[in-house]
């Protein structure tokens, strides 16, 4: 792997040099690869999960992040010295080159991991959604290589790594409670009885006991089970106690970050960070409230068509609570969701020109997390192709599971969603590693989520039930909106935010708890689905009005997906580029 101490000590020697002049663009963009190089370099050391994640075969896959002060401190000197080098170069004269758009993406995570160090999250890292350890490194067992003595190696270290990653996160949460930071009561009384399941469960069906099971050399798998019973559940006994006897007791009432200090900044950062546009929390809340509105108009029409007129909230219930549209079985919700994926994968030649080469197979997720109300997700398939892609869904209490949300969930999760979004990037050996594997939520969940209303452009939905679902997603992205403002900048309490989630979603009740908890747990994010849907919608009518009978959809697809997750501000430039060259240009 590439040395990023090196290269940053290059880069650093290079800028204090005398800059290439504008009519030097291929020094320029000799200087933003280099740039690039050590910023992935950079991520894949200070962040060796990403690396596994990311199905690098090349990367680190024996260490964890450093929690430490030091660590956390020398990595943030690291990303400013990057940013540095960064503000030293113009890359204006490289608009048709690669490189601009690789510029444009690390200048941006630059500056956004800058902004986002207001909230100190070290120092409150409670959280019970995807961003809380217990999920993080139970989802990064399914990916963990085997099959290799290194492999099996770096297996056991990373393991071996985790008890001690728990005794600093407590002296960070310690340390947060004595400067006035700490997560949610509510959250932390979640992540306890999430980790009061792990500690229930056997070794051998622990949810970190993944490699394992991947693996037949009986050492290992008698090494593994070893650690996890004797090293790492003890630590997270430890850890769990200290949650419930010490943390708890002290952790906030208040559910929004403005509790914290500096939250009202921590919030707006947080919302940057993961939309990668600036927008104020009144803006978020007043957005949402207006496509609510505009969704629930949507409703009314298929109601009156399919539905008798029922009333919006009234059908909703039905929806949500009648056997006539709940599941029988957790099978038939793990069928459902491969049928439309099956269309899906034979209707997207007809709408992109660019196809992946990648699978994607459906798993259900670990039992706790099917227990903590965990929604569909995607892992991205190895970059080798030693794995495919993985559609995880909760296929739990089935009788409560509507058949109005599963059609779509598959759409925003597999095809046309996330996996054609991260496998075709992936696959673009061409592309700069940081453009491939990169992710923002502003681009990344706001395709997803414009993928669900593309499902039904492209004859994806079997109903009207599952139309009303796909509205319905589009509504619950709304109220994500007014919720996740009003929850960190209004003072909204738990039940004020699970009512308006209730009213206007098909989300049974269980699930929506966890949304809720998500919001709370993950301030900013939640908002960026529909902040990237309404602005990729916006720039698609916007090109099909300039462009009017040349405009071809499928190109207009891979223009958007061609370069991977892009900040919504360069995807804008780039189609209006396109545009004003004219258009097509279909990929072959």
């Amino acid at each position: 792997m590439t040395n990023p101490t090196l290269l940053l000590a290059t880069l650093l020697a290079a800028a204090a040099c005398t800059r290439p002049a504008p009519n030097e663009p291929n020094q320029l963009a000799a200087r933003v690869d280099s740039l690039a190089d050590a910023v992935f370099a950079t991520r894949l050391t200070l962040e060796p999960e990403s690396g596994t994640s990311s199905g690098l075969t090349n990367a680190d896959h024996g260490r964890i992040t450093d929690n430490s002060p030091a660590g956390i401190r020398g990595a943030e000197a690291r990303w400013d010295a990057l940013y540095a080098v960064a503000r030293t170069i113009d890359p204006a004269s490289l608009s048709r080159r690669p490189q601009w758009v690789t510029y444009g993406m690390l200048r941006e995570s630059l500056e956004a991991e800058r902004g986002i160090r207001v909230c100190r999250r070290e120092l409150w890292g409670v959280a019970s959604y995807v961003n809380g350890w217990q999920a993080i490194y139970t989802d990064l067992a399914r990916l963990q290589p085997v099959g290799t003595d290194s492999a099996r190696a770096h297996a056991l270290e990373r393991l071996r790594a985790l008890p001690g990653f728990l005794e600093r996160e407590i002296a960070n949460l310690r340390e947060g409670l004595k400067l006035g930071y700490s997560s949610p009561k509510v959250i932390v009384r979640n992540v306890i009885g999430q980790l009061d399941g792990i500690l229930a469960t056997p070794v051998a069906r622990s949810p970190f006991h993944s490699p394992a099971d991947r693996d037949s050399t009986p050492a290992f798998r008698t090494e593994f089970e070893r650690l996890i019973g004797q090293d790492l559940n003890p630590a997270i006994r430890r850890y769990r106690d200290f949650l419930a006897r010490e943390y708890a007791p002290a952790a906030r009432e208040a559910l929004g970050v403005s509790a914290n200090p500096d939250g009202a900044a921590c919030y707006r950062a947080s919302l940057r960070n993961f939309a990668t546009v600036d927008m104020p929390a009144d803006s978020v809340f007043a957005t949402g409230l207006a496509q609510m509105a505009r969704v629930e108009g949507e409703m009314r029409v298929i109601a009156a068509r399919s539905f008798e007129s029922e009333s919006i909230p009234t059908l909703l219930q039905r929806l949500r609570t009648d056997p006539r549209y709940t599941f029988r079985t957790s099978q038939e919700i793990i069928d459902t969701s491969q049928a439309v994926v099956d269309r899906a994968r034979q209707a997207m030649a007809k709408w992109f020109g660019r196809l992946p080469r990648a699978n994607v197979v459906i798993e259900p997720y670990p039992e706790f997390r099917q227990k903590a109300g965990a929604p569909g997700q995607l892992q991205s398939a190895a970059e080798d192709g030693s794995r495919p892609a993985v559609f995880l869904i909760n296929p739990s209490n089935p009788t409560t599971k509507s058949r109005a949300d599963v059609e779509n969930t598959a759409m925003h999760e597999a095809i046309p969603g996330h996996h054609l979004q991260t496998a075709i990037a992936q696959e673009r050996t061409d592309l700069h590693p940081l453009s491939r594997h990169s992710f923002n939520s502003g681009f990344g969940e706001g395709w997803a989520l414009y993928a669900e209303r593309l499902g039904d452009e492209m004859g994806l939905y079997s109903s009207d039930v599952s139309r009303m679902g796909m509205l319905a997603s589009e509504g619950f992205r709304a109220a994500r909106m007014v919720i996740d403002a009003g929850v960190h900048t209004k003072g909204w309490t738990r039940e004020q935010a699970l009512d308006y989630l209730l009213g206007h979603t098909v989300l049974p009740r269980r699930i929506a708890e966890g949304e809720i908890d998500r919001y709370i747990s993950w301030p900013g994010q939640a908002p960026s689905y529909m902040i990237g849907r309404l602005e990729i919608l916006r720039l698609r009518e916007q090109a099909r009005k300039a462009l009017g009978a040349t405009f071809d959809i499928r190109a207009f697809h891979d223009r958007v997906l061609e370069d991977g997750t892009v900040p919504l501000a360069l995807l804008r430039t780039k189609i209006e580029h396109w545009v004003a060259e004219g258009g097509p240009r279909r990929t072959p």
